[in-house]
């Protein structure tokens, strides 16, 4: 049996107009385990929210998806970097130079797109 690819999304929202939320049933669709990272919620779209990054329980993530403002991507590098990745999408909105020089420097493999096109999808496909 195939493993299922596994994707955090930071920034995760519980609010279906919000492009963090539809990552998340975006990747679902794909068949993609997710787990959404969101300090402020419990659950996002029927799934367990995790507060942290760290909290994730995964062993092995494919991929982590951005969908913060830079400044607090900057913050939260050195967590991305611990979880080890595959591949960071930095989504539009979500990257500035700095941050995206910072995360290079730091060993990352970063990727400047929109991770829900990347899965096969269109962000309109999920209206609220």
């Amino acid at each position: 049996m195939e493993k299922k690819q596994t994707v955090a999304i930071l920034g995760a929202s519980q609010d279906r107009s919000k492009y963090g939320n539809k990552s998340v049933r975006a990747h679902l669709a794909e068949g993609y385990e997710v787990y959404p990272v969101n300090p402020k919620a419990d659950q996002i779209e029927g799934l367990t929210c995790y507060a942290s990054l760290s909290e994730v329980p995964s062993q092995e993530l494919d991929r982590i998806s951005v969908y913060l403002p830079p400044a607090i991507g900057l913050k939260l590098l050195p967590e991305i970097q611990a979880a080890k990745a595959k591949e960071v999408w930095f989504n539009p909105g979500s990257e500035s130079p700095e941050l995206m020089e910072q995360a290079r420097a730091m060993g990352i493999n970063v990727i400047q797109a929109c991770s829900i096109v990347d899965v096969g999808r269109m962000p309109n496909e999920f209206a609220e």
